[in-house]
């Protein structure tokens, strides 16, 4: 294991895992109407966001309607990608019984179905986080961040794809679950349509949506809608990104090997929780912004918990974490995103790892 975070014995295993199940239990306790009047209002900012925002863009003939425009559907999107619907799609909201935030039936405005991604995300790598074999999030299946991934001539131009990838992001999730290694080419179309018909229907509807109901109904003003709409949809992509693998893929984070995966105690899985995070320091504005990832640490720990909850539980769990040697690895975005880009660029080598 690497150094960065000291190797616990089982019984300081346990007690680690006992410690972080008190602040979870403790907090637990306290959900209620403070949390319902926080998700309602981020919901009723989505709504009023997205609604002045198209509306902008319909009046972008007037100087500067078409940047307010972008700007408020960009803010709508990410708000509704992050912290509304990553959020309720965990279920952190379902005590409320509301059937419009219930987190096995809620579908968000992006690509992607909730179904799919309760598979690819909230089961497949909230389960088994950074282990190899079975987290498809490790790189998303093309990237090389670690040197314990397999090396090919491929990553080479990974620095390239990289850039490219943040800004189709949203196309990435929606295509996670897709076997590129076995289908080829625009065969996997047919694939999609074969094996997941409703992932197939989505990806229309949000196509017909953006890029064609809306920009109709702006009569003359089809282009700068179109034009708007693909806009805001490249910057919740490249913003999703950056905001992901800054918490996934900063200096200090660690991949497991698959016999990791047969620790199933509480402890172990909190300890591979805090080693394959980073946190992002800001201001209350820029966690909303990122749908509070920016405690990606206390999210991988904690997915179930409202969170609008993290920043009062990070203080404690940073306690913890130096209590029992473990790193509590946060930082700047621009620190750690830095950190990140170094990855990028050092894995696409052929560098493996050193004892």
């Amino acid at each position: 294991m690497t150094t960065h975070y000291r190797v616990l014995s089982e019984a300081e295993t346990e007690a680690f895992g006992a410690e972080i199940d008190a602040v979870k239990q403790r907090v637990k306790n306290e959900i209620g109407s403070q949390d319902v009047r926080y998700i309602k209002n981020v919901q009723r900012a989505v709504r009023y966001f997205g609604l002045f925002g198209r509306l902008a863009l319909v009046l972008s003939f007037l100087s500067g309607f078409w940047i307010l425009g972008v700007a408020l559907l960009a803010l709508s999107k990410i708000l509704d990608n992050m912290e509304l619907g990553h959020n309720v799609i965990h279920g952190q909201f379902d005590f409320m019984g509301d059937k419009h935030l219930n987190g096995k039936s809620y579908e968000w405005d992006i690509l992607g179905t909730s179904n799919n991604w309760r598979q690819t995300h909230n089961f497949k790598h909230h389960t088994y986080t950074n282990i190899q074999g079975f987290d498809d999030d490790i790189g998303y299946d093309i990237i090389r961040v670690f040197p314990e991934q397999k090396w090919s001539p491929w990553y080479l131009l990974q620095p390239l794809y990289s850039f490219l990838f943040a800004f189709v992001f949203e196309w990435g999730v929606a295509l996670q679950n897709v076997d590129f290694k076995t289908v080829k080419g625009l065969a996997f179309l047919k694939s999609l349509k074969q094996k997941n018909p409703e992932a197939w229907k989505k990806m229309k509807h949000q196509l017909l949506k953006d890029y064609l109901l809306f920009p109709l109904l702006a009569g003359p003003m089809f282009v700068p809608v179109l034009l708007g709409n693909m806009v805001a949809n490249v910057i919740r992509s490249v913003w999703t990104f950056i905001i992901i693998f800054c918490g996934h893929f900063t200096e200090k984070t660690v991949v497991f090997p698959p016999e990791e995966a047969q620790k199933t105690s509480n402890g172990h899985w909190y300890l591979r929780q805090v080693r394959s995070s980073s946190n992002i320091k800001g201001s209350f504005l820029f966690h909303v912004l990122s749908g509070n990832l920016s405690h990606q640490i206390e999210h991988h720990l904690f997915p179930d918990i409202p969170a609008n909850r993290y920043a009062q539980l990070a203080p404690d769990v940073e306690r913890i974490c130096r209590k029992y040697g473990q790193t509590y690895n946060t930082g700047r975005l621009s620190r750690q995103f830095f950190q990140v880009v170094v990855r990028i660029w050092k894995y696409a080598l052929p560098i493996t790892k050193t004892a």
